[in-house]
């Protein structure tokens, strides 16, 4: 009679390490939302074009998506815990240098170094909980409580920011990371044991820079298309990354020590999930600073008062994560992933309802709908990638799952972004005012310092054009959505429960 052994289950250091690891994972995926408060402040001090408005709130987000595969092989390397302490430096510095910067070009070099700092964070944290967590009911509470802080970090950011930005200035947002890095270097050492593939082999110098090869120049041809259109040097740089991605692929297929196993890909458990992710962040951060600058601008709250009213959507997140951490063991992924993903769509139809005049709880009651459905979704599939790569593997696999989560937040602010600030400045061009046509914020500002017969026919030209970027773009994301959830049922289909 043959008997099997149960994987040993967790110990209390091992949840005292989870929660020390949390709290990267909260900031990494905060510093992709937490400067949508602060962008009317940055407006008026910096005074941004809108084209530097959108690099200084995505830059960071497709510099970690750049880098992201490459740290999560050296993590596998030289030791995730290693990693993730000289992440700590990295982010903490890049932190100071952001929060004092005193002009746009200063915070957008600020912003790209705080996503090296966060590349080196984001994978080091889910492959060491892949590690820690053996019994696969532990492991999915714990990677339920990680998505949750991830996913929940994107809501979060903007609440934060208002606190902050009543009392303090812009930079404030910056500085709250710092506390947080050095808790991480003090406990770190003391309850996270150390975590490395036992036979990496040699690093692949060249992958890694096929990869970044590929995915910048894929990213810079992406964001110039959506702000100018399809202009030849745009599609020329796409083309170029297709080609370094090629290249990618092949060097991965014949390395003898792969950076990734792209052999991986051809589980439709695992390109899904890693699609899926990418979808749902596009679609939550894209949306995220359209919203909070909606609240401030168009329904005129005060930060901290926008703050307040963003709470329920860090709650819908949780909720979202519980019911899928629950259902998991009875329902199949793709009901739970395509059912999570429907949900968010309907948030995002409802959003695009709002008017200048709605009040304040339909946009919060549909953007809670929406990170409701988010919260389901992100916590099946993140849990799909890691189950699916071999333990081993677990810094290259959480690597992928973070970079299609912040290619996807990244892209989403700039597509969406560019969208929403294109149909704005089309609706203002009909009767421009200097200084007026570019961004809501600028055009805040400038009716301050204008007679009130003046200002108040401008302040409503600017909310209702803003407001109907603002739907256009929601109307985008309800439909990437479905055709997400659509899918997602298709890949997901065979993959059973347990």
């Amino acid at each position: 009679m043959t008997t099997t052994t149960s994987p040993p289950r967790a110990t209390v250091r091992d949840w005292l390490g989870m929660s020390v690891l949390v709290l990267p994972a909260l900031l990494a995926s905060m510093d992709l939302s937490v400067l949508f408060m602060a962008s009317p402040w940055i407006s008026a001090d910096l005074e941004p074009t809108a084209s530097q408005h959108l690099w200084i709130m995505d830059i960071y987000g497709f510099m970690m998506a750049g880098l992201l595969i490459t740290m999560g092989s050296v993590g596998d390397r030289i030791g995730r815990r290693r990693l993730l302490m000289l992440g700590a430096v990295a982010f903490g510095t890049a932190s100071v240098v952001a929060a004092l910067a005193s002009s746009a070009e200063m915070l957008i070099a600020a912003r790209a170094l705080l996503g090296f700092g966060g590349a080196t964070l984001a994978p080091s944290t889910l492959s060491l909980i892949r590690g820690m967590f053996l019994d696969e009911n532990q492991r999915r509470t714990a990677v339920g409580i990680w998505t949750g802080a991830f996913t929940g970090g994107i809501a979060v950011g903007p609440i934060v920011g208002g606190f902050l930005l009543e009392h303090f200035h812009w930079g404030s947002v910056f500085l709250i990371n710092v506390p947080v890095m050095i808790l991480l270097l003090v406990a770190a050492p003391l309850i996270i044991s150390e975590s490395r593939d036992p036979e990496p082999g040699p690093f692949d110098v060249l992958g890694a820079v096929l990869s970044l090869a590929a995915v910048l120049p894929i990213i810079y041809g992406v964001k110039k298309i959506a702000e100018s259109g399809a202009a030849w040097p745009s599609v020329a740089a796409l083309l170029v990354g297709v080609v370094f991605a090629g290249a990618f692929v092949l060097r991965q297929r014949t390395a003898s020590h792969p950076m990734i196993d792209v052999r991986l890909f051809a589980r439709p458990a695992f390109s899904g999930s890693i699609l899926v992710n990418a979808v749902v962040v596009f679609a939550t951060a894209g949306m995220g600073l359209l919203a909070v600058t909606f609240m401030q601008t168009v329904l005129g709250l005060a930060p901290l008062t926008a703050a307040l009213w963003m709470l329920p959507t860090v709650g819908g997140s949780f909720v979202g994560v519980a019911i899928a951490s629950l259902l998991a063991r009875t329902i199949r992924p793709a009901t739970l992933v395509t059912g999570g993903l429907l949900i968010s769509a309907g948030g995002f139809a409802v959003i695009s309802l709002v008017t200048p005049d709605s009040p304040v709880g339909l946009l919060i009651a549909a953007y809670t709908t929406l990170t409701l459905g988010v919260g389901m979704t992100a916590t099946i599939v993140t849990s799909l990638v890691l189950t699916t790569a071999p333990p081993e593997r677990a810094g290259a696999a959480s690597a992928l799952a973070e970079t299609s989560s912040e290619f996807g937040g990244a892209l989403g602010i700039a597509v969406l972004g560019t969208i929403a600030g294109t149909s704005y400045r089309n609706a203002m061009a009909a009767t421009p005012v200097p200084g007026a046509d570019d961004t809501i914020g600028a055009a805040v500002a400038v009716a301050q310092d204008l007679p009130r017969a003046v200002a108040e026919p401008l302040l409503r030209q600017a909310f209702d054009a803003f407001t109907e970027g603002f739907a256009l773009a929601a109307l985008l994301g309800a439909a990437v959505l479905v055709l997400a959830a659509i899918g997602a049922g298709i890949t997901l289909r065979r993959v059973t429960a347990e």
